[in-house]
């Protein structure tokens, strides 16, 4: 199983959301700090759960991270997180570009 199979799978789980994107973006840090060739390092998570609402930024935040520690302990150097309850204006921002040096 893949770390962007993991993620998505534990997300699903945890907060049952109405919609979940998991990006892998490793590719676009290629010589950037914690970037491994060929291994799953940067991640971007689009979730919306009503398990976030009236809950602010920061705690959202919290909670992703504390259900991903043994991720981001283990391989995973980056995890952008977008996170949203349904009665919110998620609107997704565009697409990240390759780390410029």
């Amino acid at each position: 199983m893949t770390t962007r199979d993991i993620i998505t799978q534990k997300l699903n789980a945890a907060f049952h959301p109405e919609s979940l994107d998991v990006l892998d973006e490793s590719h676009l840090h290629e010589g950037h700090a914690g970037h491994k060739p060929g291994d799953e390092t940067h991640f971007r998570v689009y979730i919306v759960s009503k398990a976030f609402e009236g809950k602010s930024r920061i705690d959202r935040h919290r909670m992703v991270n504390a259900l991903l520690a043994p991720e981001l302990a283990g391989g995973v150097h980056a995890l952008a997180i977008h996170a949203h309850a349904p009665d919110e204006n998620a609107r997704r921002p565009a697409p990240a570009e390759a780390c410029k040096h």
